[in-house]
């Protein structure tokens, strides 16, 4: 269906059902995490489910785009509101992950000091939390969830770091491919991405592992504990769509739907798999080294 406006055909989708599947997928996905982590069994049935029916959820949704981008229904109108809306997409991104390091930062260098005596909260130290020392990292008054290792920067995360700085070359690379109709480049160019980011990923399962079982690090380990997971495992989460869409982009490459001056998809997700990086250089810096 479409609508006639100054500049020409506006393409607008019929009604969809992905919205609403997409709501019920994420909505099982989150509760059942929740009755997971509180140790009730059907949770993780509901997690598995939720996260079923979001891969369908992919699959249905990439395929329809991608046969409304093949039958020449979009514009160059329709185009510029693709790239408005990942361009306000991404920008909700960042306000996300701030949201997070901001509060990374209060706790640090905020809160912590005023548990142990500093700041107009001084006076209740004493009467609050006797000899509690506001170092970081901190688990926070009463040692929650017991002594732990923090992680250090070097070792996994210092690799992790480089796949992803090597990864946003490959990337690159495979976009010039692209504008120069390198097929072969482009192709190449998406394989060693996915790869790398799949490796990221694998890394850092990994280094979770290690955290719980021999650092006794874990989401009980008071405000330390909590902020190092939320930031890097929404990061491990971003990571992973990524390399999905990175997969699907891939896909459409080898079957040459894209031109040097037809390929808004490719870019859309190569924006946001520089974004990606850019925040994994900060969670680099905040959380692991400082």
């Amino acid at each position: 269906m479409s609508v006639k406006d100054h500049a020409g055909d506006y393409y607008i989708p019929d009604p969809s059902p992905w919205p609403i599947i997409g709501m019920v997928s994420l909505l099982l996905t989150l509760i059942g995490a929740a009755l997971a982590l509180n140790g009730v069994a059907i949770g993780q049935f509901a997690v598995i489910a939720g996260l079923l029916l979001f891969f369908y959820l992919l699959y249905g949704w990439f395929r329809d785009v991608i046969q409304e981008n093949l039958s020449d229904r979009y514009n160059k109108q329709v185009d510029t509101s693709f790239r408005l809306g990942m361009f306000w997409f991404i920008a909700s991104e960042v306000f996300f992950f701030l949201s997070f390091f901001g509060a990374l930062f209060y706790i640090r260098n905020i809160a912590l000091p005023w548990l142990g005596g500093d700041g107009y909260l001084g006076a209740t130290q004493e009467i609050l939390y006797t000899g509690f020392e506001p170092a970081w990292p901190s688990s926070g008054p009463g040692e929650l969830g017991g002594e732990f290792q923090p992680m250090g920067p070097w070792g996994i995360p210092a690799i992790n770091t480089l796949l992803l700085l090597s990864s946003g070359v490959t990337i690159t690379w495979a976009h010039w491919g692209l504008k120069l109709d390198n097929q072969k480049h482009l192709v190449w160019g998406l394989i060693a991405t996915i790869a790398l980011g799949l490796l990221f990923v694998g890394f850092q399962a990994y280094e979770y592992g290690h955290a719980y079982s021999e650092l006794n690090l874990t989401l009980e380990s008071g405000a330390y504990g909590s902020t190092f997971y939320m930031l890097t495992g929404f990061h491990g989460f971003h990571v992973t769509m990524g390399a999905v869409m990175l997969m699907a982009i891939l896909g459409r490459s080898m079957k040459s739907h894209f031109s040097s001056h037809k390929h808004f998809a490719f870019e859309a997700v190569a924006w946001y798999w520089h974004f990606v990086d850019v925040v994994w250089l900060g969670l680099f810096i905040f959380v692991y080294w400082l």
